[in-house]
């Protein structure tokens, strides 16, 4: 096994890899940080599968791109194209107004467009 990978106590390889396809319901939007790294917001809901626990037939989850082939990617959607997306789940930590704030998103190494909302 890679030394780099840690495992889990039963001896797999822990594994933190996200893959959606659904659609893209807000305008990606491009924010500059104060560290002066550049990344891209966007938001893209998937349907539940049928039969689950809850009533809720949607998850909407939030997405952010810092890889700059994935920016260039992300910076020609719109609302409504069906994207297919991959990465891992991050946590990530800052301070508000209101004090530290937690947020879970996934950060994209691969980004690509399945199907291009119709036009008005």
């Amino acid at each position: 096994m890679d030394p780099r990978v840690e495992s889990t106590t039963d001896g797999h390889p822990a594994v933190n890899q996200v893959m959606l396809h659904g659609r893209l319901t807000a305008e990606p939007e491009c924010r500059e940080l104060p560290s002066g790294d550049v990344i891209w917001t966007f938001r893209v809901v998937v349907d539940r599968p049928p039969g689950g626990r809850s009533r809720q037939r949607l998850d909407s989850l939030e997405c952010v791109a810092w890889l700059a082939r994935v920016r260039r990617s992300v910076a020609s959607w719109r609302i409504g194209d069906e994207v297919a997306v991959e990465g891992a789940l991050r946590r990530r930590f800052f301070r508000t107004g209101a004090g530290a704030a937690s947020r879970v998103e996934v950060e994209v190494t691969s980004a690509r467009i399945i199907r291009r909302a119709a036009t008005a």
